[in-house]
């Protein structure tokens, strides 16, 4: 079967509302150019010599003839476009939104599935976290495609609904949708989703990118302060660093020596640094009111 489950983009903004509902139902949608497919182009231009160079995975999840490498917001400038793009992130505010204090950015992962891999193993990738499921989203994320994405030639494959299902219900393998794409277009799944990589089964290689959001206080997939550490965060926008990591959670999660981490962001970061509190509304009126129960001044 092939996706239908799309919205148009950019020429009328779509519907956040009806967006959001679709994929909650469905547990994906697919915008269909969510950008220029010449920005898709460009970016996949500015891989390609590490796409050459980058050796084929290991195991039988990740697949034996499949490339991934992530990082990538140090690899091109063009791939800040699709980190930061603004549907996708009204999306992260109403699905992860309710449950954290920040979202943050999950990992960015090029992939390009070379002719005679098989069909990835169907799965859910909130799995990799230990937490209850069912109550909560704990990230999504986004597919983009560098070339076009075919049933012959592996394009993910989602499972209609199955993000409402419990974890070990049962499921159709062909019951399986394709989700055909062109340079542009951008798949939405949620962690919850089973799905998987197709096989490819013709001679050219699929490839493409996911970037992915979740709950800001999980640990992240791709650990981003390795993948850009200060001295390369220094030149990403404000915004852009906090959606890596260079922020806190209240109260007070992620802190550096008591402090927010984006001041390793300045040329000359202080020996000796004050702990400053950072926690939210709800809790600073919890801790204004015992103060005020035992008749002590409030912090200046």
């Amino acid at each position: 079967m092939h996706a239908h489950c799309s919205f148009k983009a950019p020429e009328a903004r779509p519907d956040l509302a009806a967006l959001v509902a679709q994929l909650k139902q469905d547990g994906f949608v697919i915008l269909r150019g969510a950008l220029p497919a010449p920005k898709a182009l460009a970016l996949h231009d500015d891989l390609r010599e590490r796409f050459a160079k980058t050796p084929f995975c290991k195991g039988d999840f990740y697949g034996t003839s499949t490339k991934r490498f992530g990082g990538l917001l140090k690899r091109s400038p063009h791939a800040e476009a699709f980190v930061m793009h603004e549907i996708i992130l009204a999306i992260a505010s109403q699905v992860l939104g309710p449950y954290c204090d920040r979202v943050q950015l999950n990992l960015t992962q090029a992939l390009e599935i070379h002719p005679g891999e098989v069909v990835q193993a169907p799965h859910r990738d909130q799995d990799m976290y230990g937490g209850p499921k069912g109550s909560m989203e704990y990230l999504f994320n986004v597919m983009w495609p560098f070339t076009p994405y075919t049933t012959e030639n592996g394009a993910t494959l989602v499972y209609r609904g199955s993000n409402r299902q419990q974890p070990d219900a049962p499921y159709d393998v062909q019951s399986a949708i394709a989700a055909e794409m062109k340079p542009g277009d951008a798949l939405v799944f949620l962690g919850s989703t089973l799905h998987c990589a197709g096989a490819n089964r013709t001679n050219k290689p699929r490839t493409g990118m996911i970037i992915g959001y979740s709950l800001g206080w999980l640990k992240p997939y791709e650990n981003q302060w390795l993948a850009y550490p200060p001295a390369i965060a220094r030149a990403f926008s404000p915004e852009l660093a906090a959606l890596v990591g260079y922020c806190e959670n209240a109260p007070n999660l992620g802190n550096y020596e008591g402090q927010c981490p984006s001041i390793l962001l300045q040329e000359d970061v202080p020996e000796y640094l004050e702990a400053i509190d950072y926690v939210s509304p709800q809790q600073q009126a919890g801790l204004s009111w015992f103060k005020g129960r035992q008749g002590l001044p409030e912090a200046a």
